[in-house]
């Protein structure tokens, strides 16, 4: 007889959108590793294999991802930028930090509104006199766990004067 567990474990911890929905922020030297990925006309190709590499170095360094942070630069139709937030400086890295002021909005859907959302995010920050330098999206959950819990939020990022 096969026994069947109550529940998969989750490889991406909930998201509450409420810690980042609507909130100005300062980081100061926040800490990143950054990895390429390729991309088609927008569309991550390898996305799952440079998350792995991040989890191997992770591991090797004995080191952790702070606040299940990961954001994504969309740099050109064929390339993004990923940049995973750390503790620790990780040797045979490109370690990277980020500072200054930042804005966030929480957006929930499937993955082809982005367009819609960076649209929306513009218009916001705009009606509420914000300059934004630099975007970044955050994928808060892998697809699978966005549907073991029923939500699917991406928080669009910007970097502000």
């Amino acid at each position: 007889m096969e026994t069947h567990p109550e529940s998969k474990p989750e490889c991406c911890p909930e998201f509450n959108p409420i810690l980042w929905d609507d909130k100005t922020f300062e980081w100061e030297n926040r800490r990143f590793i950054r990895e390429k990925v390729f991309t088609l006309f927008y569309m991550p190709m390898n996305f799952g294999k440079v998350m792995k590499r991040f989890d191997e170095k992770l591991t090797a360094a004995d080191a952790t991802m702070t606040d299940y942070l990961c954001l994504s630069d969309h740099t050109s139709p064929w390339n993004m930028d990923l940049y995973l937030a750390v503790d620790k400086e990780i040797v045979n890295s490109e370690n990277t930090t980020l500072s200054g002021k930042f804005y966030s909005k929480v957006y929930e859907g499937p993955f082809n509104d982005s367009g819609k959302w960076m649209k929306d995010f513009g218009n916001l920050t705009k009606s509420k006199g914000l300059t934004i330098r630099k975007q970044y999206m955050w994928y808060t959950t892998c697809p699978k766990c966005a549907k073991k819990y029923g939500k699917n939020y991406v928080v669009v990022m910007g970097q502000i004067e």
